[in-house]
């Protein structure tokens, strides 16, 4: 019987975009002229348009770094590593798979980012398309929405060590930090918190570990493994308190306190 494999999520939506690009391109060279995606400006007042397979190269090259941008960008990185944590806690090796916990994770992080969203949204994307900015400015106001969502989640400690590196010192204000600082920063605050949230889930798990290990080396039980003994009563402890409930409610409770 053969073995079917699935397709990551990210892998089928780059796929689809390629798709869409090339018929695009190819409708564009059918009709013999130029995407005017990207211009070169080499004078006031003009500009020259990069060819079209320098602008799909670009755009693919762009396409292809969107998504670790985005992933270390957002919140995404404290929600998976806390349901790491907890799958590993919890003894079950593989169950929630890699596939679950990534779907879950990513539908979390659009819900904790919906706000910012919005703001980007309204003060970049529907500005741009109405013709009142240029795209420069419009990827300018993005990045600010996402700075000031990275700096709320940022400690200053990290904020400081990173300043320090690059020999800025401090910043005078929230405007005058650099994406470069910034991003770093925030990811290392985000690594902390994920780890504390899952050192806190943790324990419980352990106390029943440690637990059913003294029942059984009192019993004399010492050649049945006390992690397979554990794991009913670590499941049956996640399903009475509604652990899923509340670990999605506190990830996204840390994230409305910051």
């Amino acid at each position: 019987m053969r073995r079917v494999t699935q397709m990551p999520l990210t892998k089928v939506i780059v796929a689809a975009v390629v798709l869409a690009l090339s018929s695009h391109v190819a409708l564009a060279q059918a009709q013999g002229f130029d995407l005017p995606l990207l211009q070169i400006q080499t004078q006031p007042g003009g500009g020259q348009t990069l060819s079209l397979s320098l602008q799909t190269l670009i755009f693919m090259t762009a396409l292809t770094l969107l998504p670790s941008l985005l992933l270390v960008t957002t919140g995404f990185t404290r929600i998976i590593i806390t349901l790491s944590i907890l799958r590993t806690a919890m003894g079950t090796q593989a169950t929630p798979p890699n596939q679950v916990l990534v779907g879950l994770a990513l539908f979390m992080t659009l819900f904790v980012m919906t706000p910012t969203i919005k703001q980007i949204n309204e003060t970049a994307f529907q500005p741009y398309t109405a013709g009142t900015i240029t795209i420069e400015e419009a990827a300018f106001r993005g990045a600010g929405v996402m700075k000031g969502f990275m700096l709320r989640h940022t400690r200053e400690s990290d904020l400081l060590l990173m300043a320090d590196m690059q020999g800025d010192g401090k910043y005078a204000n929230a405007e005058a930090v650099p994406l470069q600082v910034v991003v770093p920063a925030f990811i290392m605050s985000e690594l902390r918190t994920a780890f504390t949230i899952g050192f806190l889930l943790f324990l419980p798990f352990l106390v029943i570990d440690i637990v059913v290990s003294s029942i059984l080396m009192a019993l004399g039980m010492m050649m049945l493994s006390p992690a397979l003994v554990s794991l009913p009563f670590k499941l049956l402890l996640f399903v009475v308190v509604d652990g899923w409930s509340a670990t999605v409610t506190a990830l996204v409770e840390s994230f409305l306190r910051s």
